[in-house]
């Protein structure tokens, strides 16, 4: 028998023209703290109100315990969710906060106290029967708006950033409380928030996302030590971004250097991108090290000192327990096994094959090597950032140009990484251009970099 409790099963959703979940595949596990960790507009609120059933899906379907609970309502869903505002009823004692739900089901009286007391007493606030809400702190509400939930006994809890609202000492505190409460409750808890920390303290499982789509699924020390790409490497922790290629198997070249790496299974001089931890650069005498630079500034973060390095064009950002001067003259060292190797994900846009055999991405006809597919057919548009040409002034006879507003720019030693809003689309591009964030820029793109896939294809890589 699967121990999945949930599954969903390509679930895309938009609201209006902007697509704010595609084509997601996931399965929970049960007795399972699972987090849905992004930045905002990433689609995990709106994943929470799917599994919740405030929200329905475009398409797709949600699953529990095997039975199709797509269209069924919240209240009849074996669900029950806990929102970043707690919404306790003000006019009501906490004793009448918890029973409400069990009131709507017209249960007895003495089975209501008796399911309260116990709800009261997993959350460790045993005596707050007649208490006000108003009276209690920010954790005790939290707890409360826990308890009410818990008391109807579902098999999911879904928390959508229950502790945002808290100072950062209690929430410290109520992130090892929280994961207590959950082996000792022992139902599902999928958990919403865009703190790594909280994701990284209190989760079986962590699933990132970005822009609707997931990124990486696993276990909290294999997304911080084994990202599977840059955007991952940057959200979870702090890094070191760099353009690479992996010339061969186990050697890479970043830096205007070659390093020995770990990594194997990419083609032969590949862009890539380099993610190296700061804890990972080991400072050593300058003549011993793979890289030499000079130490730029240096703070001191209680546990490790963080140092600015400046080589090469690059600002390496490195954590120690042994300080270095500001303008001392450093090497640098890194293990094979500490540089991390990551393909560099393409942009997926949603296109529409013209009567030609061009593909519309929205307010761009683009010429690509489209074939096999039907007039106005939906599909998706595959292109590499490094695939992207910027080009500041175009000539007018230029095909296959596309113009947005710079949103990111970051420098990645040998070259920059921009990100530039195109309709409701961000479009990564790495250029050796140098750009500001809000400059119009023009995009070339040529038709053989260009990759169309069918949707029905997106859906069964989804399912494998």
């Amino acid at each position: 028998m699967s121990q999945h409790i949930i599954d969903l099963y390509n679930i895309s959703k938009s609201y209006g023209d902007t697509e704010v979940i595609k084509d997601m595949s996931l399965y929970i596990r049960k007795n399972e703290f699972i987090t849905l960790l992004g930045p905002s507009g990433c689609g995990k609120t709106t994943t929470l109100r799917i599994l919740g059933g405030f929200e329905k899906p475009d398409q797709g379907r949600v699953l529990f315990d095997g039975v199709d609970i797509t269209d069924l309502p919240p209240h009849k869903r074996h669900i029950n969710t806990v929102f970043q505002k707690y919404s306790l009823f003000p006019h009501m004692n906490i004793y009448e906060n918890i029973a409400f739900g069990l009131r709507i089901k017209k249960m007895k009286e003495s089975e209501i106290k008796q399911k309260v007391k116990r709800a009261l007493d997993l959350v460790e606030l045993p005596g707050f029967e007649k208490r006000m809400p108003e009276s209690l702190s920010g954790g005790q509400q939290q707890r409360i708006a826990i308890a009410r939930a818990i008391v109807n006994e579902p098999e999911v809890l879904l928390l959508d950033e229950p502790l945002g609202a808290l100072d950062l000492k209690l929430r410290k505190e109520m992130q090892l409380e929280l994961k207590a409460m959950q082996k000792k409750l022992g139902i599902t808890f999928v958990y919403v928030t865009h703190d790594q920390e909280e994701a990284l303290t209190m989760s079986d499982t962590i699933v990132v996302m970005n822009q609707g789509v997931i990124q990486q699924i696993g276990v909290p020390t294999d997304i911080y030590n084994e990202p599977v790409n840059a955007f991952v490497a940057q959200f979870i922790g702090e890094s070191n971004l760099l353009s690479g290629v992996m010339i061969k198997d186990r050697l890479c070249e970043f830096c205007e250097k070659q390093f020995e790496c770990v990594d194997t299974g990419f083609k032969k001089n590949e862009d890539v991108d380099i993610v190296i931890r700061p804890e990972d650069v080991k400072l050593v005498k300058p003549e011993e090290g793979m890289l030499q630079g000079e130490v730029r500034s240096i703070i001191f973060k209680g546990v490790h000192y963080e140092m600015i390095v400046a080589s090469e064009g690059f600002d390496w950002k490195v954590h120690s327990t042994q300080a270095s001067e500001i303008g001392a003259k450093v090497g640098i060292n890194i293990a094979p096994f500490d540089i991390q190797i990551m393909k560099i994900p393409a942009n997926t846009i949603t296109g529409w094959i013209t009567e030609d055999n061009k593909v519309d991405i929205g307010e761009s006809i683009l010429d690509c090597y489209a074939e096999g597919f039907e007039h106005e057919e939906t599909v998706s548009v595959y292109i590499l950032p490094q695939d992207i040409e910027v080009v500041k002034n175009p000539p007018e006879d230029m095909t296959n140009v596309i113009t947005g507003e710079v949103e990111f720019f970051k420098y990645k030693a040998d070259d920059y990484e921009i990100q530039v809003k195109y309709c409701d689309f961000l479009i990564t591009v790495h250029t050796y251009e140098k750009v500001t964030i809000g400059e119009i820029v023009h995009l070339h793109i040529a038709p053989e970099k260009i990759k169309i896939k069918k949707r029905e294809e997106i859906t069964e890589e989804n399912e494998q």
